[in-house]
């Protein structure tokens, strides 16, 4: 099932009219050791980085005081920052600047691999398919320079959203095709270089609609186990994260797409029957099996035409706030990946990076291009959010 998505991050905008930020206390005073075999949001809370409270701040003066009052508290809520870009990378050390707590931990999106977003447009990254080489030396060996320069500080990471579901579903395509051995190699090289004690890695296994059908649940795990195994086995690995930027629900039954003519041929109808199925073809493959689940966007339900809609659905509201408490033993988390409020990709048909299913019905429209803000659908989702604000 075809279904690609995913964000580039703007840059930080300036604050306007927001109320003063005070510097965050510093990282822990001795050096962190994430112990990965265990849940380690149970011990720390995802940490609510200062460049997309930044982004809030600059929205807050075209808001009512109502809504506004409500961003100022999404504003406090962790999420998890975009390093999508080599440049993006400078991002980075002023989140650290302005202080990471010591119970609290980092996340950040690792995401920049060659012909990245190989079937789809809206998100197409910086690399060209043969650029491996610099992915290694200039994006993931100067991440890794970073983390290393800050053992006092806990990260988690998101390795690579889309990159190896892409090439189990969409394998006929050609830039697919072009882009699989980088995929492979590059997704193999950022699991070993940044196997470090004060990070715990969690690989993108897309969702349950895609790939959580049948068909699609052991090529799958096999895929991400060989970069696992690629990688070295490494021991700050911890498993998978689900949801990426979606949309679907963690636990609504009958799910979405429950009564869709297709139905029959995919049992993962909500995310937590896809984090137990293909946690289980995972284990069988030999990897680790724990997931963390993208929640941020998926308070409301019933809103796609399709399962595979992906860009910027009207109605949608933030969803649950991050938290260790799922209620299952293999999903550690709750967390927001995706900063809701950065679009999703433009719908402008005359764009270069326009990408059709932007301009599907359940699309919003108008949006600007990937990781813009998107004032008006911010607001939309403060205000349709569920659990409310």
């Amino acid at each position: 099932m075809k279904f690609s998505q995913l964000p580039v991050l703007a840059l930080a905008a300036t604050a306007l009219a927001a109320p003063p930020v005070q510097k965050r206390a510093g990282g822990c005073s001795s050096a962190v050791k994430l112990d990965a075999s265990t849940n380690v949001w149970k011990k720390y809370t995802l940490h609510a980085n200062s460049f997309y409270r930044g982004e809030i701040e600059a929205a807050l003066s075209s808001m009512d005081e109502s809504t506004a009052a409500k961003a100022q508290e999404v504003a406090k809520i962790g999420s998890f920052l975009w390093l999508d870009t080599i440049e993006n990378i400078n991002k980075l050390q002023p989140v650290l600047d302005d202080g990471v707590p010591c119970d609290h931990i980092l996340g950040l999106v690792i995401y920049d691999l060659p012909g990245r977003d190989c079937a789809a447009k809206a998100s197409n990254g910086e690399l060209k398919v043969g650029e491996l080489s610099k992915y290694k030396t200039q994006y993931i060996d100067v991440v890794a320079s970073l983390l290393k320069a800050n053992p006092n500080t806990a990260f988690a990471l998101v390795i690579e959203p889309d990159s190896l579901p892409n090439l189990v579903t969409n394998s006929d395509v050609q830039a697919c095709k072009n882009s699989a051995a980088g995929y492979r190699d590059g997704v193999a090289y950022a699991l070993k270089t940044l196997n470090l004690p004060n990070v715990v890695m969690y690989l993108d296994a897309g969702h349950g609609g895609w790939l959580g059908w049948d068909a699609n649940l052991k090529p799958g795990a096999q895929e991400l186990a060989k970069a696992y195994k690629a990688a070295g086995s490494p021991k700050q690995f911890r498993g998978i994260a689900t949801n990426v930027a979606g949309w679907n629900s963690w636990d609504m039954s009958p799910g979405e797409f429950a009564s869709a003519s297709d139905a029959k041929y995919n049992k993962c109808q909500n995310e937590k029957i896809y984090v137990t199925e293909f946690g289980a073809a995972l284990k069988s493959a030999g990897m680790p099996n724990h997931a963390i689940i993208d929640t941020a966007r998926n308070g409301v339900q019933g809103l796609r035409e399709e399962w595979g809609n992906w860009c910027n659905v009207k109605g949608a509201g933030f969803g649950i706030r991050p938290t260790s408490s799922t209620g299952s033993d293999l999903a550690d988390a709750f967390v927001w990946v995706k900063p809701g409020g950065e679009s999703d990709g433009t719908s402008d048909s005359s764009a270069v990076r326009y990408d059709s299913f932007c301009g599907k019905s359940d699309a919003y429209q108008p949006s600007p291009e990937a990781g813009q803000w998107h004032q008006a659908y911010f607001e939309d989702l403060i205000n349709n959010a569920n659990p409310s604000f």
